[in-house]
């Protein structure tokens, strides 16, 4: 674990965020509601409230409650490309190890979030309340096993994947490595 200085002392810096079993098969709970999050309406209501709300609700509930409810989920911090103004956004996630994993699936639509270009441009990025450096998975060996895992933790991300596809995108997965704060 990395460590945060104060003064002369180190203090650990830990990722405020639930640790996620990505090994265990979903339930179905997790696998109804899935499928329901990745009909119409819930995909309305994620691309124009929830977005605004979930970075809220995840701050006064000290990351327990979104709007995603059985799935883990992270306020991601990152520096905007162009204006450098701090953006906050709810992410749906996975532990990979030490790291956490995230993908920018914009709920299949034809592009990516707008969040993506921005820790593209400034990969130094807080998630759930621990800093981080951002990195794209390239390697498409590496690419299908974290898929394998999030299709484990988030079933929705099927049929994104397949609708992202037929439009010409390809999804992408990123790691987030714990850093050092300062």
């Amino acid at each position: 674990m990395k460590t945060a200085r104060r003064g002369k002392q180190r203090t650990p810096v830990k990722l405020r965020a639930r640790p996620v079993d990505a090994t265990s098969p979903p339930g179905w709970f997790v696998r109804a509601y899935a499928a329901f999050a990745a009909s119409r309406l819930p995909r309305f209501v994620s691309r124009h409230i929830a977005w605004k709300l979930d970075p809220l609700l995840l701050r006064l509930t000290r990351g327990h409650l979104a709007t995603t409810l059985a799935f883990p989920t992270a306020v991601l911090e990152t520096e905007g490309a162009r204006t450098r103004a701090r953006r906050r956004n709810a992410i749906i996630y996975f532990t990979d190890g030490d790291h956490a994993v995230i993908a920018a699936s914009n709920a299949g639509r034809t592009t990516n979030p707008g969040w993506y270009y921005n820790l593209l441009a400034n990969p130094d990025v807080v998630f759930g309340g621990a800093p981080m450096r951002a990195t794209v998975v390239d390697n498409e060996t590496e690419r299908q096993r974290l898929w394998t895992i999030a299709d484990q933790v988030f079933p929705a991300y099927i049929p994104y994947r397949r609708e992202a596809g037929q439009a010409g995108r390809t999804i992408p997965i990123i790691r987030l490595t714990p850093r050092e704060a300062g």
